[in-house]
């Protein structure tokens, strides 16, 4: 979207006030109504009505009704909207220590708001937010795990791991590619020597591998370490069964520099449809390829998953 200098300015105007953008920061964390806003920041009712009146005729700010009350929240995730961008590069470099203090009073004014309701009710349409014992992604991810037999696996760009730990109980063997021989000899240190563990220090840009000897190939956040992405899907390609998987998770592209300068990617990620097409043009049949998620904190990254099947 493009802009006048009025709307710019406008914009800059409506974010360079310390009071706005406390209250942004506080409702990014719980939806809050207008006294319970003023009794946190120490306000007067009317300033805060009004900051909340510009912030959501801006966008930033939607409300809703709990419990006959109306409650109000950030909505500041929309990359096409320019007064979002904006909050979201500001964002990005807030680190404040009266910010942090309103999140605190803000988690104890929904406490006493939800006394005497069960801990269900009080994080009902927020759960996975909330800590809850035994509730957690792994334990979810594990169990879920029990449903499937994955064969032979190969995880390109496996890092220290983690995947491999989760899923090899699942597995016949499980292959772990990876450039560093530190990154390796951590994975090996974490599956103990599994004796389905394999491990092989290797560029995903040349494996030196065998065609069609995989059930699964993994490249879980491996795109963004090259810069050609679409040879590594080829090749991905290459070495799957017919009727063999693909998955992919990756970064949707963004325009971000955060990425590249503090984890060494060398390519600012793939939209759906640039990975559709590389899956496509790699002979697959894709079954799935879109955004699956958006991380909640600043720059807001999206996830791009994709699911792909050689062809039987």
């Amino acid at each position: 979207m493009q802009l006048t200098i009025d709307q710019s300015t406008l914009i800059c105007r409506l974010l360079a006030d310390a009071s706005r953008q406390r209250i942004l920061l506080l409702l990014e964390a719980e939806a809050l109504s207008v006294a319970e806003i003023t009794k946190i920041t120490q306000l007067s009712q009317g300033r805060v009505s009004t900051h909340l009146s510009r912030l959501r005729s801006a966008g930033l700010v939607s409300d809703e009704r709990i419990q006959n009350v109306r409650h109000f929240r950030a909505n500041v995730l929309d990359d096409e909207d320019p007064a979002a961008r904006l909050w979201q590069t500001l964002r990005a470099r807030i680190d404040d220590q009266l910010a942090e203090m309103d999140r605190e009073r803000a988690r104890e004014a929904v406490r006493r708001r939800h006394a005497g309701t069960s801990w269900a009710e009080t994080v009902a349409g927020r759960m996975e937010r909330h800590y809850s014992p035994g509730r957690g992604w792994e334990a979810n991810a594990r169990a879920l795990l029990s449903l499937v037999e994955l064969g032979d696996v190969l995880d390109i760009g496996s890092g220290d791991g983690v995947v491999p730990e989760l899923l090899i109980d699942r597995t016949r063997s499980m292959t772990c590619v990876d450039i560093s021989p530190a990154v390796l000899k951590a994975a090996r240190a974490r599956l103990h020597e599994d004796p389905r563990a394999r491990f092989l220090q290797a560029d995903m840009n040349a494996l030196p591998l065998a065609a069609e000897s995989f059930d699964q190939v993994l490249l879980m956040h491996a795109l963004t370490y090259t810069r050609t992405p679409r040879r590594v899907i080829t090749s991905a390609s290459r070495l799957l069964r017919p009727g063999g998987t693909l998955l992919i998770a990756t970064l949707d592209a963004h325009n971000h520099s955060l990425a590249e300068e503090s984890f060494d990617h060398l390519n600012r990620g793939m939209s759906p449809h640039d990975l559709r097409d590389a899956l496509q043009s790699a002979q697959l049949n894709v079954g799935w390829c879109d955004v699956a998620c958006q991380e909640g904190r600043p720059p807001y990254f999206k996830v791009v998953v994709a699911r792909a099947e050689k062809p039987r």
